[in-house]
């Protein structure tokens, strides 16, 4: 989710909160549906969920003022400017600081590699028989 082009997933998600889709109450659910052929499928799972943290916080900080002022005035760089300014904002540390302020661990990743549970899986299926479509 959004490694290939992550500023294509910072524009779904900009359009996902300029249409109300967005926070508790707006009654949309998103849904990750991956397939993972390279990376271990937990692992990227957590990335995915990364990636679309941090686009819809730097979604979240598009000047919609100052669009909407570019906007009305046909301005298509400053627009551009805009949009650049938001999305290339290093989001990573308020989203640590986010987690640890709930009681989760700042660099989820980095957890999940630490709690060595990915090894332990992958040594409890060694000899199992695999599961998924054309197994």
């Amino acid at each position: 989710m959004g490694a290939a082009d992550p500023f294509q997933l910072f524009r779904i998600m900009y359009e996902v909160i300029r249409g109300g889709g967005f926070g508790k109450d707006s009654g949309v659910a998103l849904m990750l549906d991956q397939c993972h052929n390279l990376e271990e499928k937990i692992p990227g799972q957590i990335r995915s969920v990364l990636n679309v943290q941090e686009m819809t916080l730097r979604a979240l900080l598009v000047d919609t003022a100052a669009l909407a002022e570019a906007q009305r005035a046909g301005d298509v760089l400053a627009a551009n400017g805009i949009f650049n300014d938001a999305f290339y904002t290093d989001v990573r540390p308020i989203l640590a600081e986010w987690r640890e302020s709930r009681g989760l661990p700042p660099d989820p990743l980095a957890a999940f590699k630490a709690s060595g549970y990915q090894k332990q899986i992958n040594e409890d299926r060694v000899g199992g028989q695999q599961a998924g479509w054309g197994a």
